[in-house]
């Protein structure tokens, strides 16, 4: 159904454009996506005869800074928060609306030797500016165009145009992938895109180690920050990992509740206890405390959550009540921290079948898993049959 990275960013660097689409439940939009260095009249009149929509340029902020483009409105009243800023047109154009005017603005837009002074105000190409940490940090079009640029190893800027139909409505998944096999077009997702950025860029930087005496043993705990969710990450290591046999691992998330006031309604508390004495016992591990509460929708949300399942619903139905996924967590952070410790081989303390699909996409070498199944209590008996019914977890019960 859709292409890889990869194929995307073979075709944007020989010129030709490809269509990226957003979440489904976001705009769910497609727009075609071009490098602007690359930009022809001949790409311009593809963009406005079969996209149909507003032809834009990305850019980042500084580039916007230097070019004096202020934003469009100060009051951003978009429930995305598009950065318009205010429209150009190159001096060098006429009217600034054909597709060989329009095309010489965007070139204009990406070139380092422009100058504010280099463009009219306003005129009939609308940049919008990226964010810093790009889809990492807003998954949206604007960014995954720069970041496509800036994976093409071109100038941080795109041309892009949404996409819409013969009747004036917007051109969803199936009307996009007929238009990339008419016109031979790579159709990539923004999730892929943002998927393709975790695994192959290095977010964890390892920021202090310190011993740690608890009642389970010493540990080195080690502390990590990152650039994709700004929380900092713990590592508390066992032994030598250098070793070559595989090191016992755990990956916890964060349960306040659960890990520090012994709540009943999860396993959590039990599990983090029971991984604690295997590890502290074990030659080499690593428990990896993963601040990611409630399964990634926040200690509030999962209070929120609790009320609504005090009402009847299971735990899965109340995060989708709430508007959430039944799980947010995410373990490549969990598995740049294993790459980053020297650890390529694990046996797994895990009963969730979706961590170790993670590790492995990271190139982590699950030799064994080892069920953390605790005892179970009776007012976490429903929560625990509906993460074996409705989340795969792999229990007996």
């Amino acid at each position: 159904m859709f292409n890889t990275i990869d194929e995307a960013i073979f075709d944007l660097k020989m010129g030709k454009p490809i269509i990226v689409v957003d979440d489904e439940q976001r705009e769910n939009e497609g727009d075609l996506v071009a490098l602007s260095e690359k930009v022809t009249p001949e790409l311009i009149n593809f963009m406005i005869t079969h996209a149909k929509g507003l032809v834009c340029t990305t850019v980042k902020a500084d580039v916007a800074e230097r070019l004096g483009l202020s934003l469009m409105t100060s009051q951003n009243t978009d429930p995305h928060g598009t950065a318009f800023t205010v429209s150009v047109d190159h001096q060098d154009t006429s009217t600034g609306i054909s597709a060989e005017d329009r095309s010489c603005t965007i070139q204009a837009l990406a070139s380092k030797e422009t100058a504010a002074t280099d463009f009219k105000q306003p005129g009939h190409i609308f940049p919008l500016i990226a964010r810093d940490g790009g889809v990492l940090e807003r998954a949206g079009h604007t960014e995954a165009s720069v970041d496509l640029a800036v994976l093409c190893d071109a100038a941080p800027s795109c041309a892009i145009c949404e996409i819409i139909r013969e009747d004036g409505t917007m051109a969803r998944v199936p009307d996009l992938q007929k238009m990339a096999q008419t016109f031979d077009l790579k159709l990539i997702t923004i999730e892929s895109l943002i998927a393709y950025r975790k695994k192959h860029e290095i977010h964890v930087k390892r920021e202090v180690k310190t011993s740690l005496p608890t009642d389970y043993g010493v540990f080195d705990v080690i502390g990590y920050s990152n650039d994709v969710d700004q929380k900092d990450h713990l590592a508390f290591v066992k032994g030598d990992l250098a070793a070559d046999d595989p090191a016992l691992v755990r990956i916890h998330s964060e349960c306040l509740t659960g890990d520090i006031f012994g709540s009943h309604r999860c396993d959590c508390g039990p599990q983090l206890d029971e991984a604690l004495k295997k590890i502290a016992a074990a030659e080499n591990g690593v428990l990896i405390y993963m601040r990611q509460e409630g399964r990634g929708i926040g200690l509030i949300n999962k209070l929120k959550a609790y009320q609504l399942q005090d009402a009847g619903f299971d735990t899965v139905e109340a995060n989708e009540e709430l508007g959430f996924a039944p799980d947010l967590r995410e373990y490549g952070l969990s598995a740049q921290i294993l790459q980053d410790l020297g650890i390529k081989k694990v046996n797994l303390l895990t009963n969730n079948p979706d961590k170790i699909a993670a590790l492995e996409s990271f190139g982590i070498e699950i030799q064994a898993r080892i069920p953390i199944q605790t005892i179970s209590r009776k007012e976490s008996e429903y929560y625990m049959k509906t993460k074996q019914d409705k989340l795969g977890h792999l229990l007996e019960i």
